[in-house]
């Protein structure tokens, strides 16, 4: 894809090979993004929160990040941010490159014609740096909210017709009409003389448009192959990411599609310092260790989903602690050990195209200095350093091929 004003190009998924996965190319420039949930406690204002996030994303800006996500949620009060677009449309005018997108939005919850337009928008208002990251939506109180009980079956149903619509109406030329089983979308003739059709998105034909999944062999993500979006896995281990990327493949499969492991994106907790114990200190007494020892992991374990965070999932539901995730599945530590930890899960997994840094609450004055030391140290430290190191190793394979 490119932006219709000549500028950055995103790269599309083609389809020469089907059933077959693209390896990452190790020479091309692997991405850093953000993956802003937002996480804030309840007791955060909404307006300081969403203040904060704003000044996260312009210094992710700042120090050279790529990309970042702004996640969505209706009734979870330790992720209170409900529009995500709202927030990226101030953050366009505070930001100069960063690629900016939701991270995503609830499909079921959503006419898609308005999505589409509303997106297309954004990326003329952005100067073509908009993504657009769809989900289905996985709290059950927002099912409830807006009267959907079939407990996530019909949200998946409901977000492939809602994607088969917005590609419809970004990609295929009027007139048409869709009779779909949720909605019903028509792209109408002009009509007298002057109202027509007509706010299409700057990039050419679209956005990089990217879906996200967390649970394992998630179906969510074999809409990613089938219709050639960016999955976004969310990996609070690492034992579910070969999964991930087999339903990947999976629906690639189904539509005679090429994978394209360039465009997959790993989110998961990063946190960088100058020794390992320092970086592992702030992260079990800082304020993501108490986003999940608060909210998150007893989130899971009440919604029988503990196994979410084993690397064996043999292993009892107690042998799931903070300190063990850090250690063993998570990038935390010196630049040098996230560097190691980086280049592992670049081989464990088989190769992917970035990774999302997720974003917690640091705000207090006592964990916002070295949150932003952190995101500097990864940008301008580790990233250089896996990027040459990935580069290296493509050319010995090259040489010795």
């Amino acid at each position: 894809m490119s932006k219709a004003n000549g500028g950055q190009a995103h790269p599309e998924v083609g389809a020469p090979t089907p059933g077959r996965s693209e390896p990452c190319p190790s020479t091309s420039r692997v991405q850093l993004g953000a993956f802003l949930m937002p996480s804030h406690p309840p007791e955060r204002p909404l307006r300081e929160a969403h203040e904060w996030d704003l000044k996260n994303l312009e210094y992710l800006d700042r120090v050279g990040f790529d990309e970042a996500w702004i996640g969505e949620h209706f009734t979870a009060p330790w992720e209170p941010i409900v529009a995500p677009d709202l927030m990226i449309a101030q953050a366009i005018t505070r930001t100069r490159r960063i690629r900016l997108g939701p991270g995503g939005h609830l499909l079921p919850y959503y006419n898609p014609a308005v999505l589409a337009h509303r997106i297309a928008y954004l990326d003329h208002l952005s100067d073509g740096r908009i993504m657009f990251g769809v989900a289905s939506g996985g709290v059950p109180t927002d099912w409830r909210l807006f009267d959907y009980v079939n407990l996530g079956e019909l949200n998946r149903e409901k977000t492939r017709e809602a994607v088969e619509i917005i590609l419809k109406i970004w990609n295929e030329p009027g007139p048409w009409r869709y009779p779909g089983k949720f909605w019903n979308v028509s792209l109408p003739e002009p009509m007298f003389g002057s109202l027509k059709y007509h706010v299409k998105p700057l990039q050419v034909p679209h956005p990089p448009m990217a879906i996200a999944g967390l649970s394992p062999k998630s179906p969510t993500l074999s809409l990613a192959g089938e219709y050639g979006l960016w999955p976004l896995s969310i990996a609070f281990s690492h034992r579910h990411l070969l999964s991930h990327w087999q339903s990947v493949v999976e629906g690639a499969v189904k539509a005679g599609k090429l994978a394209d492991r360039a465009h997959w994106r790993i989110n998961l907790p990063v946190y960088v310092a100058a020794t390992d114990a320092e970086a592992i200190n702030q992260v079990l007494n800082g304020p993501i260790g108490r986003a999940f020892n608060e909210y998150l992991m007893p989130l899971w374990r009440a919604a029988g989903l503990i196994n979410s965070f084993k690397e064996d999932p043999s292993a009892p539901d107690d042998s799931v602690t903070l300190e063990r995730m850090v250690k063993e599945a998570w990038l935390v530590g010196s630049p040098r050990t996230v560097i190691d930890k980086f280049l592992e899960l670049q081989r464990y997994t088989g190769g992917f195209g970035g990774v999302l840094v997720t974003v917690f609450d640091h705000s207090e004055p006592a964990y916002e200095r070295d949150w932003f030391e952190s995101l500097r140290l990864l940008a301008e430290e580790v990233m250089p350093a896996v990027r040459d190191k990935l580069a290296g190793g493509r050319q010995s394979e090259l040489k010795s091929a």
